[in-house]
């Protein structure tokens, strides 16, 4: 028996497809644009998301605002762009192909790491050679990142092919970034890869792309700690889908008004 969280998850995804706006080029773009402004603000970004549609669709920046703000979103959006294309010819996850959206994403805030490793570039994708520690938790020793990508990207690589229902692409897109955000390979950057895969897989499978929320960052670290904890996936899943249903109920309620999408004043 499916649990809640997924059926009314499901509910919501039924209702918005009957809409059939997918493929509307306006909304598409729309989409892109909100998915970096919520994954950047999770990092930082003090853009607002019209703020964000001006930039990425009209280049107009943000008064008063910081460089590296700016700098975030459009990097964001280059990778999604690249992310979602590559998706689209089943392109495979390798690690350098990881390396490389990493350095897409922190190709202008980035730069040169001094570690107990050695030096590494974030702005060019190396992985970390450092320990890294957030909240209260160490991640894995540096020298075991190599490998753990290695094993995360040929997993995927096994299975993107095999899941067919709906559940199971999305749960393989949650449990992708769950993984990829516990190895944490990167000196910088990891939430935005992360939550990048998983719109990969959801992209490979033309499933509506997900997004986290950046006023529900706090919820979503406690739920990818709670899956640590528990050492398995079920919180981290269950919070994913209640924030996809919280995503569709705000578009259907959109469609619902006559929204258009529009990309100018």
């Amino acid at each position: 028996m499916e649990n809640a969280f997924f059926s009314r998850f499901m509910e919501s995804l039924k209702r918005f497809k009957d809409f059939n706006v997918q493929d509307a080029m306006d909304y598409n773009k729309w989409n892109e644009i909100f998915i970096s402004h919520h994954s950047t603000s999770i990092e930082g970004s003090s853009l607002t998301v019209d703020e964000t549609r001006l930039l990425l669709a009209e280049g107009i920046t943000a008064k008063g605002k910081p460089l590296r703000d700016h700098l975030m979103v459009t990097n964001h959006h280059a990778a999604l762009l690249e992310v979602i294309a590559y998706a689209r010819k089943k392109g495979q996850i390798t690690s350098e192909y990881l390396k490389r959206i990493s350095a897409l994403v922190m190709k202008d805030t980035g730069g040169l790491v001094n570690a107990m490793g050695g030096s590494y570039d974030i702005s060019k994708g190396d992985f970390r050679l450092g320990m890294v520690y957030m909240g209260k938790r160490y991640f894995m020793d540096y020298h075991k990142v190599p490998d753990s990508v290695e094993k995360l990207c040929a997993d995927i690589r096994t299975n993107i092919n095999q899941v067919q229902s709906i559940k199971e692409i999305y749960d393989m897109a949650f449990d992708a970034h769950f993984d990829f955000v516990s190895i944490h390979p990167f000196g910088d950057g990891n939430g935005r890869v992360a939550r990048l895969l998983m719109n990969y897989v959801l992209e490979y499978h033309k499933q509506p792309l997900a997004v986290i929320f950046s006023e529900d960052k706090a919820d979503c670290f406690q739920a990818l700690e709670d899956s640590r904890e528990k050492e398995n996936y079920t919180p981290i899943r269950n919070f994913m889908y209640a924030q996809q249903t919280k995503f569709l109920e705000q578009e259907i309620t959109k469609l619902n008004n006559g929204t258009k999408w529009s990309f100018k004043h």
